[in-house]
């Protein structure tokens, strides 16, 4: 029996999944759902694997798990996957890491053609990362382009701004090198915190990823960013080149929708006491 798609991840995933113009869009339609709800990014190396958890996640994340970090499909496994996929459920790309202007127009707008709601793009060179952001988003038109910096690289929080002068949607981390450690490993919850705040406030999307497992999920998750990527703890024995076990995932979105919930309940009684407190801090605490 097929599941029902929780309700969640379709709302956690709504503006994510919206397409325009990566150099004319407002900043509004470029946010993700401002730290509403954190949706589930599952990264998936196959069709098998994208049909087996595309009702219970957030976004299907379509990559190379043997290539590194950001290990591409080939472009024509990609759109073969998308097109049996049908709309049901948003769908990304991994590109690859690059330092090349030439290389990266070329992969984002043959990785954009195969209709994916957005393309992950890594940034090899922070210090120069200017012209191959703009070389993407200049060959991949209405694509929603994602860029990633890594935390085990000493990520500066002001490549961001280059990142939103190119007009991509959104940024994220994650780790380069998997036997680096976690994410949390490479940076401390305060930086991560920074990352997400930074991010949103240039007007993009932001997720966080690296090697993260079912126990770092309550801090990383306390972060509210749009969406957190998993592999490894959504795979068979934590083992990120394994495959993907559908019992594994559920049992993690239901800890993603148990984070939404109570994130939900907190901003309903945070209205509620607003509704009862109409006097200014000075008049309260007068006596």
């Amino acid at each position: 029996m097929t599941s029902q798609r929780p309700a969640h991840a379709d709302a956690s995933v709504d503006l994510l999944a919206r397409r325009g113009p990566v150099d004319a869009r407002p900043a509004a339609a470029r946010i993700g759902v401002l730290g509403e709800m954190t949706a589930l990014l599952a990264s998936v190396a196959s069709l098998d694997e994208a049909r087996a958890v595309a009702d219970c996640v957030g976004v299907v994340d379509l990559k190379d798990p043997r290539a590194g970090a950001l290990g591409a499909l080939p472009v024509a496994q990609v759109a073969a996957i998308v097109r049996d996929l049908g709309g049901r459920c948003v769908v990304s790309a991994a590109l690859g890491e690059f330092a090349d202007e030439t290389a990266v127009a070329d992969a984002a707008g043959a990785m954009a053609a195969t209709g994916v709601n957005f393309v992950k793009i890594g940034v090899a060179d922070a210090a120069r990362c200017s012209p191959v952001l703009r070389a993407a988003a200049a060959r991949a038109p209405g694509s929603r382009l994602v860029a990633v910096l890594f935390a085990d690289r000493a990520p500066r929080l002001d490549a961001l701004d280059d990142i939103a002068r190119a007009g991509f949607a959104g940024a994220m981390l994650d780790t380069a090198d998997k036997r680096s450690g976690t994410l949390v490993d490479c940076l401390a919850l305060p930086r991560l915190r920074a990352f997400v705040e930074r991010t949103r406030a240039l007007g993009m999307f932001v997720g966080l990823a690296g090697s993260l497992r079912e126990e770092h999920l309550p801090d990383v998750l306390a972060c509210c960013p749009d969406f957190v990527g998993l592999r490894g703890a959504l795979c068979e024995n934590a083992d990120r080149t394994a495959g993907i076990s559908r019992g594994r995932t559920e049992a993690i979105a239901k800890t993603f929708a148990t984070a939404n919930a109570d994130r939900a309940a907190v901003r309903r009684m945070s209205a509620r006491v607003a509704r009862f407190a109409p006097f200014g801090r000075d008049e309260r605490l007068s006596p």
